[in-house]
Formats: C-alpha cells, structure tokens, sequence
C-alpha cells in the first residue's frame, strides 16, 4: 500500500496513477481489437503472435496479421512490460507501438525488386516514423551482381525540440558471388544537421560463416573514420 502525505505528493501520486491506467487501458484496447482484426485472416500462418520473455522480469509481445496480395500487407502492435523485484511495474519499460507495412515483390530470372512503406506510432510517447523504401537485386555481368536501395524517412517526436525530420539514404553494393566479394558504397542525408554522410565498405567471405569486412566513413571529409571487423555467425 502507498500513503501519500502533503499536496504535492498527492498530485505525483494521482500522475502515476493516471499513467499507469493509461498505459493499461491502451493495451487493454489492443488486445481487444486484434483479435478481430486477425480473425480477418482466417489462416494460422497470416496470425503473427510472437511472445518473448526478455529477462527474468521484461516480457515481450508482437501481435497482428498478414494479408497476402500484390501488395503485402500486415499490422500489428507491439506491447512489453518490465517490473520490479516487488512485482511493480518499472517506470519508463512500457511500450505500446503499433506498426503496419506494405510491400510488393516482383521476381524475375534476371532481377528481384521491392518496394514497401512502413509507419510506426508509440502510442506512449507520442513518436512516430513513416518510411518508404525500394531495392533491386539484379546480374550485372555473368561473374557479377549489382544490388541497390533507397529510402526517406519522416520522423515525428512531441518532446523533442525539432519535432519532425527527414533522412533520405542510397546505397549501391557489387558483389562477385563466386568468391564472396562485395563492395558497397552508401549515401545520407538529414534535415536536422544539414550533414552529408557517406561509407565505403569491402567485404571478403573466407570460410562459410566467416566474414572479413572493412569500411569507411565519411572518406572525403576531415572526420573520416574506419573499422575492420571479422565477423563469425552461428546459426541454431
């Protein structure tokens, strides 16, 4: 039981009161109204339901559906909780985002290509992105493979200063398939700073899972920066 004494611990207890019903009224809603929504469905495989327990007390839950079409599309909420020893919820762990995405796939013999956009709101926090993006995947030469990608992102943020920003990227990458080698080349910019972004990377696969990468980050300007990394991935 929690006693508060004197007016302004009163009002702070009233505000967590009124947040902590808020959040649960939003997933109380959530619940409700996703499972009509997937019932629309009316497949397993077009229900997404993926619950996950990110520690001992954190847990995870990303729920909605799929339609498929020329235009694929699918929706959803993601919902997670953390508390405390005592079982409390712990402030600032709640998040209730939901998300919805279209894409189109066109396959060829010589090329694959998407394009999609996808929204996000935090219902919570009053933040929120709207991307669209579109990549192609095609054979340059008989010993050669080109793949390229763009994307624009519009973010909104209530609390933050500059509330809305724009960041637009390309990327271009050569990959020669019979010896694992890949060299990419990707571009960025954002409204916020006003800076221009570039990387140059070169990767190197040596044994199945095994990846030798090297990059470089903004190469034509004062704050230029590399890396080399050797990467290792398991797979179970």
């Amino acid at each position: 039981m929690c006693c508060c004494f004197g007016f302004g611990a009163a009002a702070l207890c009233q505000a967590k009161r009124s947040y902590f019903m808020t959040t649960f009224k939003i997933a109380c809603i959530l619940f409700a109204i996703l499972p009509s929504l997937t019932a629309a469905a009316r497949a397993d495989d077009l229900v997404i339901w993926s619950p996950a327990k990110l520690s001992d007390r954190s847990y995870k839950a990303t729920m909605g559906f799929r339609l498929p079409a020329e235009w694929e599309t699918s929706a959803g909420a993601d919902i997670a909780l953390a508390s405390t020893k005592g079982g409390a919820p712990l402030p600032g762990s709640e998040q209730a985002m939901l998300w919805g995405r279209i894409t189109r796939t066109s396959v060829t013999p010589e090329s694959r290509s998407q394009q999609g956009a996808s929204v996000s709101v935090d219902t919570l926090r009053g933040s929120g992105a709207l991307t669209l993006s579109r990549s192609r995947n095609w054979i340059l030469s008989d010993s050669l493979d080109m793949q390229s990608s763009r994307s624009i992102s519009v973010q909104y943020d209530a609390v933050d200063a500059r509330q809305a920003s724009v960041t637009a990227s390309q990327a271009l990458k050569l990959i020669h398939p019979w010896t694992g080698t890949s060299l990419s080349a990707g571009t960025g910019v954002s409204n916020v700073s006003g800076d221009f972004s570039s990387t140059v990377a070169v990767s190197q696969a040596i044994l199945p899972n095994l990846n030798l990468d090297a990059s470089m980050n903004n190469p034509f300007s004062g704050d230029e920066a590399g890396s080399v990394n050797l990467r290792y991935r398991v797979n179970w």
